[in-house]
């Protein structure tokens, strides 16, 4: 049986507000709870590193980008949609 994927996560938002705040949290959350040992999240402030949108051509925070495991995808908006997040993510909805 192969090892399950490993995700690797860029989220994208603007300094610490309360709705970059709740996006980290979620975004947290969910992979606690669906990818536990096997996801990476990097989270890039693009009021502290504003170069950085270009590398995955963000617009719009906040903006989650699913590197791994392809195809790339991305979640722009509110965050606290759980089912949402989870189908962008490509997992199933169900445990």
């Amino acid at each position: 049986m192969s090892e399950p994927a490993r995700y690797v996560l860029r989220l994208y938002v603007t300094g610490l507000t309360p709705r970059s705040t709740r996006a980290i949290e979620t975004v947290r959350t969910v992979c606690e709870g669906r990818l536990p040992g096997r996801y990476e999240l990097e989270i890039v402030d693009v009021y502290q590193q504003p170069g950085r949108i270009t590398e995955d051509q963000v617009f719009a925070t906040p903006t989650l980008v699913k590197l791994e495991p392809a195809p790339l995808r991305r979640i722009i908006g509110d965050m606290t949609d759980r089912a949402r997040l989870l189908f962008g993510l490509g997992l199933p909805l169900e445990d």
